[in-house]
């Protein structure tokens, strides 16, 4: 398959962006050629398209089926496996962080327990045994909030990720100082939401 110089610079970009998330070039390019061409692929035609060695596509499709990024479909009349991405970037986002989730957040949230539930820890400087706590109480919040987003309709999350600021004006705070108590009961979630 021959992609125009848009879809190609699509491809190639994404790749260089997922070495800056710390997921092989490779990995991150098959993943936009099945997301951008919107269609199932057998990795005879990826190998092709991308111009990579089969044995890469073969291990890059396995990270990505690890991720659930990507799953294996069959077409009728032909023996070969194909593989397909989801074609909804909001879909794609939240498959994204529960792995991200998964994979680097919870183990951290674990050691940091252990390390914390630890009488050894006594022996240590309390300031350091402070910053451990501090740091699981940031991710145990962090994680719950975005338990709690990831449950949100596609509708409403975008509107939540779009409040930006005015969630400063719910709180009763503006960007620069306070706002007066009276403000804040002016403004409501569901004023901020909208129709």
């Amino acid at each position: 398959m021959d992609l125009s110089p848009t879809l190609s610079r699509f491809v190639l970009h994404w790749g260089e962006m997922g070495t800056r998330w710390g997921v092989n070039r490779t990995v991150a390019q098959i993943h936009a050629l099945l997301y951008i061409t919107g269609r199932p692929m057998h990795a005879e035609e990826i190998t092709e398209t991308l111009d990579v060695a089969r044995s890469n596509v073969s291990n890059s499709i396995r990270e990505l089926q690890g991720w659930n990024l990507v799953k294996l479909i069959h077409i009728a009349g032909d023996r070969r496996d194909h593989f397909e991405t989801s074609t909804h970037v909001w879909e794609l986002f939240r498959t994204i962080v529960r792995e991200r989730q998964r994979r680097e957040i919870a183990p951290t949230i674990e050691v940091l327990a252990e390390l914390l539930a630890d009488p050894a820890i006594s022996r240590d400087p309390a300031e350091a045994k402070l910053r451990m706590r501090e740091t699981l109480e940031f991710l145990q919040t962090l994680t719950a909030w975005s338990d709690e987003m990831l449950k949100l309709d596609t509708e409403t999350l975008s509107k939540v990720l779009k409040l930006g600021a005015k969630i400063k004006k719910l709180l009763g705070r503006d960007a620069a100082q306070p706002a007066a108590p009276a403000a804040a009961a002016e403004v409501t979630p569901a004023h901020l939401l909208g129709p």
